[in-house]
């Protein structure tokens, strides 16, 4: 049985939801955009969000999430009890 690592945050994503398949779909939907339309700038409409949605879930969600998983697991027990005590 192999353990998955903690800190790789595709390992908890269902196949949608993977890297491939979220630049399969920007691709197939830029792709389309410009095959439908055949105009440069509906094309640029269309890639702009595209291009903020892999941004934020290719590189930003996972690098956060990793740099979070990180600080938990390095996080000290004696700080954890300090500050739920009250005095």
């Amino acid at each position: 049985m192999s353990i998955k690592d903690p800190l790789n945050p595709w390992n908890y994503k269902p196949w949608w939801c993977q890297p491939w398949s979220i630049l399969l779909t920007g691709v197939v939907i830029i792709t389309g955009s410009w095959v439908l339309a055949k105009t440069l700038w509906i094309t640029v409409i269309v890639t702009t969000p595209i291009l903020i949605w892999w941004f934020y879930f290719l590189w930003l969600w996972p690098r956060l999430l990793r740099l979070s998983s990180l600080e938990l697991m390095n996080r000290q027990p004696d700080q954890e009890s300090e500050s739920c005590d009250v005095l």
